[in-house]
């Protein structure tokens, strides 16, 4: 049903029209609720009568092959949540009138969306990134800057584990390197603890940030804390006070513009393009999911939709049987 075919009704039902008027001087509701639930009950009354059938009549089945038709036409599934809350509201007062006997609304629900996949890097992408190196920066912030991008792609932290890092371990700590060990420590969602593998390119760039990071402290203003100890975070900012979420999310867009992504990169990203591609590697779905701090496997399963996508990749390109020649055949005779 068009557009055109849902404006061609004239008058509103008698029965909407005493239910309009209800929520609009017996509930109180704002007149740009009033004004949707009009529009979402002439779509009603539209579809029942192009089969045929009084509002009171219809049936469950009905309503499924309206919701189908919304859904063809390409109505996404929210905005079919919608229409339908403001169709049950509708026949939830029918009831109460006595009008009908049961909600032919009242079971049906919209198509679930497809929840989005997480926006990854590329392999080449992410190594372009880890691997970008501004000579012209300050040597300070080049070094911190580097080490956030190793960890957070190496592995696979989230942000705020990420600004939980502490220089050293302590009982106060919320998370911290052991380099010696090459294993990253934090607190995640829910406060679960748990233990990071952290690669050997990390650790090189953690061992070069704490050498400048500690040359600077000193020259800091505001590098102590209550009591007159260190500051305690791993990264700093130049006043010596423990790097925010905001900040690391802007530092790195910043180089990932300036290394020469097309995409401006986030934190998240890269902890998407960790799991990504050690998915490509290893195909280690519990692994994955350890490593994440995932606590059901399904939030971790996600990625494997990314997997399939790089596969797909990979054959469209390569196959050659992905390809229809000119003249329609495909691959060679």
């Amino acid at each position: 049903m068009t557009s055109a075919d849902l404006s061609d009704i004239a008058a509103p039902d008698p029965l909407v029209q005493r239910y309009l008027d209800h929520v609009r001087f017996e509930k109180r509701l704002a007149e740009r609720t009033v004004t949707l639930y009009t529009l979402d009950l002439e779509k009603l009354a539209a579809y029942a009568a192009q089969v045929g059938v009084g509002l009171v009549a219809v049936q469950p089945s009905h309503i499924r092959r309206w919701v189908a038709q919304m859904h063809s036409g390409g109505r996404s599934g929210r905005g079919i949540a919608l229409i339908l809350s403001g169709w049950r509201g509708f026949y939830i007062w029918l009831g109460r009138e006595g009008q009908v006997s049961c909600n032919p609304v009242l079971d049906v629900r919209a198509p679930k969306a497809a929840k989005p996949l997480p926006k990854a890097l590329s392999v080449d992408e992410a190594v372009q990134l880890a691997s970008f190196d501004q000579a012209e920066a300050h040597p300070w912030l080049e070094a911190r800057d580097a080490a956030m991008v190793e960890l957070l792609y190496g592995g696979g932290l989230r942000v705020a584990e990420l600004t939980g890092l502490d220089a050293l371990a302590s009982d106060q700590a919320r998370g911290w390197v052991d380099l010696q060990a090459a294993e990253a420590h934090v607190l995640g969602k829910g406060s679960k603890r748990r233990i990071v593998p952290v690669g050997a390119r990390a650790v090189l760039a953690l061992q070069a940030w704490l050498l400048l990071r500690d040359q600077a402290l000193p020259k800091m203003p505001g590098q102590l804390v209550a009591g007159g100890t260190p500051q305690a975070a791993l990264f700093i900012g130049r006043n010596g006070t423990r790097l925010t979420a905001q900040s690391i999310w802007q530092r790195v867009r910043q180089r990932s513009l300036q290394a020469g992504l097309a995409a401006p990169v986030h934190p998240h990203m890269l902890r998407h393009s960790f799991a990504s591609h050690l998915l490509q590697s290893s195909s280690d779905l519990r692994g994955v999911q350890e490593l994440l701090g995932h606590a059901n496997i399904s939030t971790t399963q996600i990625y494997t939709r990314l997997d399939f996508q790089h596969l797909a990749k990979a054959y469209d390109a390569a196959h050659p049987r992905a390809h229809l020649k000119p003249g329609g055949s495909s691959g060679s005779k």
